[in-house]
């Protein structure tokens, strides 16, 4: 079955869209957003420090970084669904060694093997195989899949506290890995074979290209100042949910109204990608993704000026911000180099991201420590260099 082309009918880039976005919710869900609600008791059973155990989740990052452009050549040559179905393996060999852990060395290793999964199975394996079969017609697609992922947090937290409240965070390991093999095997399994990989990209310049290819020079710029707004993106992410209700304390805000607020980003980022897909979708990628580094300074400078009333306003924006920007990751790469190569390209594009990622919640901790509320500044600084760096995108695609 050779990939789809930009005429692939509309049946089949939604039945892509649901078998990723399921199988993306099942994967952040059991990773991701594991360690904050099983760090405390993997650490009080094994003795280590809550940090340690963030410490090996950090480890996962960094693995995950180096094991993102293997796994997207391998997507670009052969499709996703080998390397998305040896993931789930990958998982839930990761997530049994972590509930048979039985010394903080041990926990180490299961988040190394866990890494391999994240590198292999999270959002840019699943972007790169919407574009493999897709093709510039994938857009919608990757919007798609964040519209279901974006509940991750929602099912996954819930589910993991109830599961380690009755059978321990053992258990609830366990658990998980049972359902990468029951629940994401199947999922995976049902994607469409891409066949061989083209020579060349199969489909006519789509609504993404509306001017001719950047030449190599430019493309090196792209390359570049793509990778530093995805970096910048994914630290302030990474940072805020760390430290976001800590910040709202800082600004006033009761630890009640703290929390309660803080919850709202959640909700923000799936309206945000709604936004997105029913209004943004028809503009060019890189008016939606400028709007939406502009999110989360606009939001901290209410924040700042009006103190706590203002601190759901804050939580909405940087959540909406952040929904877009996530559709802004897929949908760039394939703005400026097109479907050919996209994977390997994308998972390149991501490195720094993700060693980003892994230190955001130390070295913005940090900041925290010394600033108080006043660090958000720095955040709402790199959001604005990031919005200057898709400007200066614009004017030479423009050009």
């Amino acid at each position: 079955m050779p990939p789809l082309s930009a005429g692939a009918p509309a049946q089949g880039r939604t039945t892509t869209t649901v078998l990723l976005g399921l199988a993306q919710t099942l994967a952040w869900a059991s990773s991701y957003y594991l360690p904050a609600i099983l760090a405390g008791a993997i650490g009080r059973d094994l003795g280590m420090a809550r940090a340690s155990v963030f410490a090996a989740f950090s480890v996962a990052l960094l693995v995950a970084a180096a094991t993102g452009p293997f796994a997207g050549r391998w997507i670009d040559l052969r499709g996703g669904r080998p390397v998305l179905l040896a993931s789930n393996l990958v998982f839930a060999a990761g997530l049994a060694a972590l509930g048979l852990a039985q010394q903080p060395l041990h926990v180490f290793m299961a988040w190394a093997v866990m890494g391999l999964a994240m590198g292999s199975g999270l959002y840019e394996a699943a972007f790169a195989t919407a574009v493999r079969l897709h093709g510039r017609q994938a857009r919608r697609t990757i919007t798609g899949i964040t519209l279901f992922a974006g509940f991750a947090s929602t099912v996954g937290w819930p589910l993991t506290a109830w599961l380690e409240s009755s059978l321990g965070w053992r258990g609830a390991c366990l658990v998980w890995a049972g359902l990468h093999l029951l629940v994401g095997l199947p999922l995976n399994a049902l994607l469409p074979a891409a066949g061989r990989a083209p020579a060349a990209p199969v489909e006519p310049a789509g609504p993404l290209d509306p001017q001719a290819a950047p030449a190599p020079r430019q493309q090196a710029m792209a390359a570049w100042l793509l990778a530093f707004v995805f970096a910048v993106a994914w630290f302030i992410s990474t940072a805020m949910a760390a430290h976001l209700p800590q910040l709202l304390l800082a600004a006033g805000a009761g630890m009640a109204a703290a929390v309660g607020t803080a919850a709202l980003v959640g909700p923000a980022q799936v309206a945000g990608r709604l936004i997105e897909f029913a209004f943004l979708s028809r503009a060019h990628p890189l008016l939606s993704a400028r709007l939406a580094t502009l999110a989360h300074p606009l939001g901290v400078l209410c924040l700042v000026l009006l103190g706590s009333p203002a601190a759901a306003v804050f939580a909405v924006l940087h959540g909406l911000g952040n929904g877009i920007l996530t559709i802004a990751i897929g949908t760039l790469p394939l703005l400026f180099f097109g479907a050919a190569g996209y994977g390997e390209r994308q998972g390149f594009l991501m490195v720094p991201a993700r060693i980003v990622q892994a230190g955001a919640p130390f070295l913005f901790g940090l900041a925290v420590q010394r600033l108080g509320v006043g660090s958000l500044w720095l955040s709402a600084g790199l959001a604005l260099a990031a919005c200057l760096a898709l400007g200066r995108l614009a004017r030479g695609l423009r050009r």
